[in-house]
């Protein structure tokens, strides 16, 4: 799995140019899944995610999680994040896990994080065209794989 995580001071999702979620501060991901992510990456990614600080203390120190913070959380799926540009111009997306293996994986992944959150993740919609709109806070981008574990 492979997640862009953003610090935002606000964001949301629309489709059909209806606002599907929004949240005020905390962080968007925007998480790819791939062929052989299994529960193992789901368990590891979360754990990491909420566990990141990167939010600023009282001091102005990026020593705070999501957690600490009390930070609301939108999720959006993302296949494009296993783009391949290796050859030609054209990006290939053949590492993407298709919609029967992404999908269960997605929602567990919301699933688990909600757990550990111990309240409502917002989301978009899996395989949806969606406008994501945010307003990044720092700018704070944290690029994370469960493969590599960085």
């Amino acid at each position: 799995m492979r997640a862009v995580i953003q610090r935002v001071t606000k964001a949301s999702v629309s489709i059909n140019k209806k606002n599907s979620a929004s949240i005020g501060f905390g962080m968007v991901i925007l998480l790819g899944i791939e062929h052989s992510d299994e529960e193992e990456d789901i368990h590891w990614l979360c754990k990491k995610i909420t566990q990141l600080r990167i939010f600023d203390d009282k001091n102005g120190v990026m020593n705070l999680d999501i957690r600490d913070t009390n930070g609301e959380i939108l999720i959006v799926s993302q296949f494009t994040l296993y783009a391949s540009t290796k050859k030609g111009n054209r990006p290939s997306y053949i590492k993407a896990a298709p919609p029967d293996i992404a999908i269960p994986l997605y929602k567990k992944f919301i699933n688990r994080l909600e757990m550990i959150m111990q309240k409502k993740i917002k989301t978009g919609t899996f395989g949806t065209m969606m406008e994501v709109e945010l307003t990044n806070d720092g700018p704070v981008t944290i690029i994370i794989d469960s493969k590599t574990k960085e």
